[in-house]
């Protein structure tokens, strides 16, 4: 189940034009999740955006989501979806964060291939 939560909130992350998409596996890594995604948008309103999307995509689905931290800002946005964290940043935010080096021994998932 988490790996159609996954590729969902992907979709529903590139819908809204999101860039730069990574899904990391972190089963075995971390306790919080199975699966992190990480994107960016390039504004403000494009960040907002992009998360307001998974999460309502995650609603429509059924799925509880947790939490939602950073909205306002809109620098860093953590959509908690349980066994899927989308972290969604804005461009300028995340080659200073770098969340792939830092979790760099997570194995990543290949969502690309099954947008449409």
């Amino acid at each position: 189940m988490s790996k159609e939560l996954l590729q969902l909130a992907a979709q529903a992350a590139d819908d809204k034009r999101a860039e730069e998409l990574v899904a990391l596996n972190m089963k075995g890594i971390s306790l919080v999740s199975d699966y992190f995604l990480i994107c960016h948008g390039n504004s403000d309103k494009q960040v907002q955006a992009i998360a307001r999307a998974i999460k309502e995509a995650a609603e429509e689905q059924g799925q509880n989501v947790r939490r939602m931290e950073g909205f306002d800002e809109a620098r860093w946005i953590l959509v908690d979806l349980g066994d899927v964290v989308a972290h969604v940043f804005h461009k300028d935010e995340r080659g200073y964060y770098n969340l792939e080096r830092l979790w760099g021994d997570a194995p990543r998932e290949d969502v690309l291939k099954e947008l449409t």
